[in-house]
């Protein structure tokens, strides 16, 4: 009676449940927990919460609860469960304290499971616990359905939009992530405009107003643009200040591969042209301070390099003189005599409004680059996973901020 006792107050049962009988196997390293209800038990209706209802019947169901001692001994618990007849809704099976209805394991292993698999692959947990990983997929599939059913978006102001690969080579999926609370909000397979829409649709089902987000910040996509101009009328268009001054390196690399056949000197210094002045070691900036020296033969490469850190530059002024600046940059970008320099001015002219907007947002991607390289640490543990529907899941895992309202 003891022993029941201190099962009943560890699992936390209260009246009519009780636990009826314990059976251990130590050769099997089992131990099996027979609950009942008490006869005479009443129970809440699933559907409208009505107290006071009856057992119709019962049917036995069993569920994995956590491992038992330190020797890893599986318990599991078994259980009649009753339908209740409710006055107002019928005959309805009633929920078991235990578990979610459907489930084959109680709360305290879904809780294990969940915390388990944010930190490592799947496949490796369902060795730890000894369950199948297919289980598992779907007890997580499902937790995090139902975490993101309950979850709020009315607060959603600003949003990040980024891609990134399910797999190499293809499979994209598209993110969207909430840039005041640093939280994944959205993940779908695609990047063209309609995954916009689809964000916007998930967005109001959750709480969340169209009208209310403020600003979007995105790479210069044109299918992202489209989409936002589509779903997102009011809200102001940034493109990441990483992916703008990315027009110039790839510029810079380009013009540099064109000349390094001409320029033996140039062999084996991509990574100096594109680094970050103000990460350079005193002999690079000597070395690259040489090639910019004016009195010595010019490089192509040098004076593209020289517009590089003209336009790093246009990140650092005040916002009454950047589009000054910017205008001017242009102009002197399309007399440089270097196409892929010409190139760059022209995309930014294009996307003149959406790169001026920064100064008045200062919002940028780094935020959803982070969420993105999580996201990508957890796909190299688990060495890819075998649908995109899995790799979502474990994206809303790692980044969502979900609320799993499970034992901790």
């Amino acid at each position: 009676m003891a022993e029941r006792g201190l099962f009943e107050r560890a699992l936390g049962l209260e009246w009519p449940w009780r636990v009826e009988r314990t059976e251990f196997d130590a050769a099997e390293r089992r131990l099996d927990l027979h609950l009942d209800f008490e006869a005479g038990g009443t129970f809440d209706c699933p559907s409208c919460g009505r107290g006071g209802c009856k057992a119709h019947d019962a049917s036995g169901k069993r569920w994995r609860h956590l491992d038992f001692f330190q020797h890893r001994h599986r318990a599991y618990l078994h259980a009649r469960v009753p339908r209740v007849r409710c006055p107002a809704c019928g005959v309805r099976q009633a929920r078991v304290p235990w578990a979610e209805p459907g489930s084959g394991f109680t709360l305290w292993f879904e809780a294990l499971a969940v915390a388990l698999a944010r930190e490592m692959p799947v496949r490796a947990v369902a060795r730890l616990v000894g369950e199948h990983d297919t289980r598992l997929w779907r007890l997580l599939k499902r937790r995090v359905g139902e975490a993101r059913a309950e979850a709020d978006f009315s607060s959603v102001r600003a949003v990040a939009v980024d891609e990134t690969a399910c797999r190499r080579g293809h499979d994209h999926i598209t993110l969207f992530a909430d840039l005041d609370r640093s939280r994944l909000l959205y993940a779908t397979p695609g990047r063209d405009a309609s995954v916009v829409s689809l964000f916007r649709e998930d967005l109001e089902a959750r709480g969340g107003r169209a009208g209310s987000v403020r600003d979007l910040c995105m790479d210069m996509s044109a299918a992202y643009m489209k989409g936002a101009r589509e779903a997102f009328p009011e809200a102001g268009v940034t493109f990441d200040r990483f992916h703008v001054q990315r027009l110039m390196n790839r510029a810079v690399d380009e013009v540099r591969r064109a000349e390094r056949k001409e320029r033996p000197e140039l062999n084996r210094t991509r990574y100096l042209w594109l680094k970050r002045r103000g990460k350079l070691t005193a002999s690079q900036r000597e070395w690259i301070g040489e090639l910019l020296d004016p009195s010595r033969r010019s490089l192509k490469t040098a004076l593209a390099y020289r517009f590089k850190l003209a336009f790093e530059a246009f990140w650092t002024l005040p916002p009454r003189l950047a589009e000054v600046y910017l205008e001017r940059w242009c102009l002197w970008a399309g007399k440089s005599g270097l196409q892929p320099v010409i190139d760059a001015a022209k995309t930014i002219e294009k996307h003149w409004d959406g790169i001026l907007l920064w100064f008045r947002s200062r919002i940028r991607n780094g935020m959803i680059e982070g969420i993105n390289s999580l996201v990508q640490a957890a796909k190299a543990r688990a060495r890819g996973y075998r649908t995109t529907e899995n790799f979502i899941t474990v994206a809303y895992l790692v980044c969502g901020k979900l609320n799993f309202n499970l034992p901790t």
